[in-house]
């Protein structure tokens, strides 16, 4: 047997192996895939200060180098050193500043807003009875149709509340030390989470000079570097959607801010700070967030005004057509590249797999693996001679 049929003979049993090792494998998975589950669980429960700090350190890394290179040209040539220090401390002071503000505003419009919930509910709904019965004056069928559906409605009322919120509360109230655990530990995530940030800020440059010296270390030089265009460009999909639309939910939420404040003067409105923080934050998650921050919104308004809450109704429908068309494709320009359905199904996919987590990086998870199967398709059309399908 001659040099090329052995090395023949190799490949083919090296590759039979691993076949069937990977058989064996994913047999094993299946069979052990409860208990895989769970042990996936308890790591990630250990690491959750881990994950908080890559999060936190991940989002503020992209202003903490803008913060950086303006220490570096605005100080001394002997103090450039300490920019990056600098640079980490300054954006952790405006990160603490923004969030104090935001719930300084935000807490007591809530709190209000609950007490005015609770003190106006009992009668708007006794109006609204009676205005529903007004208006069905000379038929009694109708009228006594929807006297038992207001009495079925108040008895599924109080049922539910000795039957269902009672209990709820004293076992909330029993488990006092069980919620105070949760709290605490809860409590310890994020402050390990917040040194981790700051030690992975300090140390960005440092990690990411290892990250490639790995690389290299692993794969050949031209496939090192095309592994590192990669990264690079999973990096930039994700500053720049993250990047954009939060700018874009700020834009969004000083827009309903400034409308809600003139027509506080013009008729009346309530809770402005609130609402526009509802409408802001909420906008960050794509697709669905308008929707879901209008609807809370609009029953705040509907309290006060059935009236102001429709013209709130017809003001966000503008504003999100604003957002979705104009707004939204010039901030986010060129950070995804993906039409509406694939941005729904993404939404949808990761949704159903990761819960709220997959709402919010779902969609530039499914534009990275979108881009490499577009690159993929392209890559091979052109070894095949057969780009002109694409045209």
């Amino acid at each position: 047997m001659n040099k090329e049929s052995l090395k023949k003979l190799l490949i083919q049993s090296l590759s039979g192996f691993f076949s069937l090792a990977l058989a064996i494998l994913f047999f094993f998975v299946l069979q052990r895939f409860e208990e895989l589950r769970q042990s996936l669980h308890w790591l990630l429960w250990v690491l959750t200060p881990f994950l908080y700090g890559g999060a936190m350190a991940y989002l503020l890394k992209t202003p903490c180098a803008f913060l950086e290179r303006q220490f570096q040209a605005a100080l001394p040539e002997k103090y450039k050193k300490r920019a990056n220090v600098l640079g980490v401390v300054a954006v952790l002071i405006i990160s603490a500043l923004v969030i104090y503000l935001l719930l300084s505003m935000v807490l007591p419009e809530m709190w209000e807003s609950i007490v005015a919930l609770a003190v106006a509910v009992p009668p708007k709904a006794e109006e609204f009875t009676q205005w529903v019965l007004s208006h069905l004056e000379g038929n009694e069928m109708l009228q006594n149709y929807v006297n038992n559906a207001f009495a079925s409605l108040e008895s599924w009322l109080k049922n539910w509340a000795t039957t269902d919120l009672l209990p709820t509360v004293q076992n909330m109230m029993g488990g006092a030390f069980t919620v105070a655990s949760s709290v605490l530990t809860a409590m310890k995530n994020i402050v390990l989470g917040l040194i981790i940030c700051v030690y992975l800020l300090l140390s960005r440059k440092r990690f990411a000079k290892h990250g490639r010296a790995v690389i290299y270390a692993l794969f050949k030089p031209a496939r090192a570097e095309a592994l590192l265009r990669e990264v690079s460009f999973i990096d930039t999909t994700f500053v720049g959607f993250f990047g954009g639309k939060i700018l874009d939910s700020a834009i969004v939420g000083l827009i309903c801010y400034v409308f809600c404040m003139i027509m506080t003067f013009a008729a009346g409105f309530q809770n402005a700070v609130l609402i526009s923080v509802i409408i802001g934050v909420t906008n960050v998650i794509p697709y669905f967030g308008p929707f879901i921050g209008a609807a809370p919104a609009a029953l705040l308004i509907l309290i006060s005004s059935p009236r102001n809450c429709l013209i709130f109704l017809v003001f966000i429908v503008i504003l999100q057509q604003f957002d979705g068309n104009v707004l939204g494709p010039k901030l986010l320009a060129g950070s995804v590249g993906l039409t509406g359905f694939w941005v729904l199904f993404a939404i949808t996919l990761f949704q159903g797999l990761f819960g709220f987590v997959g709402i919010l990086v779902g969609v530039p998870v499914f534009a990275v693996i979108y881009d490499l199967v577009r690159r993929a398709i392209v890559s091979g059309l052109r070894r095949h001679g057969k780009l002109d399908v694409l045209e």
